[in-house]
């Protein structure tokens, strides 16, 4: 990074360290908020993404975005990465690419007589695996270990990544030849498929203009891994689910696997997803406790893409969005 691409510690989250007290949900909506206002002002539109991308950091999920290109996947990613104050790789995916490339490989060190690990790029916090289905499905599957248990096997030996981590796969979704599209196994390890739309047109006015007048945006680093980390383990011990709502969020997976429409419905992974991801909207509201709009929040960014329809369903236009939104209304929703 250049010197003039640093980014300064924000004031007022210096003093919030890891090695403080318990960080409560009011702290992660403090600094989710000053998150927010940073990267909207590099970033026009798309900031509902944005925010989906930090619900599964605080959930330790990961993030497949699927958009055309052109529409600065890239440029989010790293921006996010920044005001997070974490470190950021990225990784272009490529047919010739080896998993070797992406997890690291042992070499021979001549002067100590013994093989040592050089480290590929998934040591990192935040990884951009970009347009990841160029790659063959031995590379895309140098990720699966690493997005399940956090870590990396070579040569026998394990290795743990940084923490937090998170993977943001990108993926074009127009152009087919020369791609491998992602197995079941690997899209299902992903949290959330966030779709990354086209900019409207008064966003695209502000983007011409922006780029017109040549102003280079920077962001301040809001927080550290270290206090990421405290508001990750808050979203995962301090936020209180009553069972009707984990009843809620069964009803919803086990609506999807008897859905006629669908080849398979989610597995318990999404029923697991749906909890983790809701317990972080709440914190990031502020609040210690689950509601069903946390879980409505979620549903469709963590369900849709695990579904597989009927060849019959998808020539009807039906999607697992459309299936997602049916079942939420048809469920009863608990008070």
């Amino acid at each position: 990074m250049s010197e003039e691409e640093k980014v300064e510690p924000s004031p007022k989250v210096k003093t919030k360290t890891a090695t403080e007290a318990v960080v409560t949900p009011k702290d992660v909506k403090r600094v989710w908020e000053e998150i927010y206002s940073e990267i909207k002002r590099v970033i026009i539109g798309k900031l509902d993404v944005l925010e989906d991308m930090f619900i599964a950091l605080l959930a330790g999920g990961h993030c497949l975005l699927e958009g055309v290109p052109g529409i600065a996947k890239t440029v989010m990613a790293k921006t996010f990465s920044q005001t997070l104050g974490c470190e950021f790789k990225r990784v272009q995916f490529t047919p010739d690419l080896l998993p070797s490339d992406v997890v690291g490989t042992t070499i021979y060190d001549p002067k100590a007589g013994t093989f040592k690990m050089r480290k590929g790029p998934i040591f990192t916090n935040i990884l951009l695996a970009d347009e990841i289905n160029r790659s063959p499905p031995k590379t895309q599957a140098a990720l699966l270990e690493a997005m399940a248990e956090k870590q990396v096997t070579v040569e026998g030996t394990t290795f743990r990544l940084e923490d937090p981590f998170l993977v943001i796969a990108t993926q074009n979704p127009i152009e087919q030849e020369g791609t491998y599209p992602l197995p079941e196994a690997q899209v299902d390890r992903f949290m959330f498929k966030l779709l990354v739309d086209l900019p409207s047109p008064e966003e695209e006015m502000e983007i011409i203009k922006l780029k017109h007048k040549q102003i280079r945006q920077t962001v301040r680093r809001v927080t550290t891994p270290m206090t990421i980390n405290k508001m990750k383990e808050t979203v995962e011990t301090k936020i209180f689910v009553h069972e009707d709502i984990m009843v809620y969020i069964k009803d919803i997976v086990v609506a999807t696997r008897t859905d006629p429409r669908l080849i398979l419905g989610g597995s318990p992974r999404c029923s697991i997803a749906l909890l983790s991801a809701a317990k972080a909207v709440a914190s990031m509201r502020g609040r210690d406790y689950v509601i069903p709009d946390d879980v409505k929040r979620v549903s469709r960014v963590a369900t849709a893409h695990r579904l597989q329809m009927k060849p019959e369903a998808e020539l009807e236009g039906t999607t697992g969005t459309i299936v997602v939104n049916e079942i939420l209304r048809n469920q009863e929703v608990p008070v």
